[in-house]
C-alpha cells in the first residue's frame, strides 16, 4: 500500500509542478498579448506568428492547468448535495467517478488526440495564414498531453480514496455524519 501512495505523491508532486508552468505560461501571455497589442496599436507593427503564438500558449495552458485544477479541486460540484453525504459517501463518490469516468474517459479523449496529431503531423500541417507557425501538430498535441495527466490526476484519486476506504478508522466514525463537515 505505500508504494501506492508514494505513486500517488509522485503524480501529486508532477501535476503541482505542471500547474506552476501553467502559471509561468499564463504571465508569458498575458506580456505577449500586452506587447502585441501595443505594437499594433501604438507602433503599427503586427506579426501573424506572434499572434497565433497567443492561442498555442492558450492551449497550453488550458491543457496543462486542467489536471491541475482536477487535483486541486477547482471543478465545482453540486455541493447541495454533496455537503450532506458522509466522509465514506464522498470517498466511495469521488474513487467511482474518477475510475470509470475520469480515467476511461480520458484515456478515450488520448486515444482520439492521438489520431488527431498524427493526422496533422502526417500532412505537415502548418499556419493557413503567411507568416504563421509551423508545426501545428505540435499544438494538437497537447490534448493529449492533457487528458494524459488528467488520466494520471484519476489514478492518484483512485489511489488515495481506495487508500483511506481501506482503513477501518475511516468506517468507524461514520455513523452520525457531523464529525468534520
Amino acid at each position: 500500500m505505500k508504494i501506492l501512495i508514494k505513486t500517488a505523491d509522485a503524480i501529486d508532486a508532477l501535476i503541482d509542478r505542471i500547474g506552476w508552468f501553467a502559471a509561468a505560461v499564463t504571465l508569458a501571455m498575458v506580456l505577449l498579448i500586452s506587447g502585441n497589442t501595443l505594437g499594433r496599436y501604438f507602433f503599427n507593427v503586427s506579426t501573424i506568428w506572434l499572434q497565433e503564438l497567443e492561442w498555442h500558449l492558450l492551449a497550453l495552458i488550458a491543457f496543462l492547468g486542467l489536471s491541475y485544477m482536477q487535483l486541486r479541486g477547482v471543478p465545482v460540484r453540486v455541493d447541495m448535495f454533496h455537503q450532506n453525504f458522509s466522509e465514506r459517501t464522498k470517498l466511495w463518490m469521488d474513487f467511482g467517478t474518477a475510475l470509470l469516468v475520469m480515467l476511461p474517459f480520458s484515456l478515450f479523449i488520448c486515444v482520439l488526440g492521438w489520431r488527431f496529431a498524427m493526422h496533422s503531423f502526417a500532412v505537415g500541417e502548418v499556419s493557413p495564414d503567411p507568416g504563421g507557425l509551423p508545426m501545428r501538430w505540435i499544438v494538437k498535441s497537447l490534448v493529449i498531453v492533457g487528458y494524459a495527466l488528467l488520466a494520471l490526476v484519476a489514478i492518484g484519486t483512485v489511489i488515495r480514496c481506495g487508500a483511506q476506504l481501506a482503513r477501518p478508522q475511516l468506517a468507524r466514525h461514520e455513523p452520525g455524519g457531523s464529525h468534520g463537515q
